[in-house]
């Protein structure tokens, strides 16, 4: 086999490698589905935590489904809360339970830096303000059990839905 062929089949290979992409791509973990349950308004933000799922009820019967990252076991919670911060490029200051655990991080990472694990942006939800959907710098963990009970999304996803939503949407939380 001649060296321009075999360059060319390497090239073809990597190709459709490149083509085919990695299993979960932050394009493919959101998009238009079916929302069987009608009971929600549209603009309600519903999180399936054993799916690691999130839904924005954009119609009757019709959701972006959006997949994230969910509490860690023991970490995890349900209920009701409603959009009441909003933030791009947030700063993040580790919870005491956070710091706790990981005593060498510092008391504040900077928005926009790469350690920052709020990512690109952050809706914070209320009453108590101790919950967040957020970005996140380690967009390997989305579709795990990973944080301390905030919900993390691919910062492209996360910027979709900040575009979407507006203070005070309610946040319904199941298991």
């Amino acid at each position: 086999m001649s060296r321009q062929v075999a360059t060319m089949r390497f090239a073809l290979a990597a190709l459709a490698l490149c083509a085919a992409g990695p299993a979960v791509t932050p394009a493919a973990a959101r998009e238009v589905v079916e929302m069987p349950d009608t009971r929600y308004d549209p603009g309600t933000i519903v999180i399936r935590t054993n799916e690691r799922r999130l839904y924005y009820v954009v119609a009757p019967g019709e959701a972006i489904r959006y997949t994230i990252a969910v509490g860690k076991a023991g970490k995890q919670w349900r209920g009701v809360k409603y959009v009441e911060e909003m933030q791009v490029d947030p700063a993040w200051s580790p919870p005491a339970e956070v710091k706790r655990d990981n005593p060498r991080l510092p008391d504040v990472i900077p928005g926009g830096s790469p350690r920052n694990p709020m990512g690109a942006r952050v809706i914070g939800l209320g009453p108590g303000g101790e919950y967040a959907i957020h970005g996140t710098n380690m967009p390997r963990t989305v579709g795990t059990a990973a944080s301390y009970g905030c919900f993390r999304m691919h910062n492209s996803d996360v910027i979709d839905l900040y575009a979407r939503v507006q203070m005070g949407t309610p946040v319904v939380v199941l298991p």
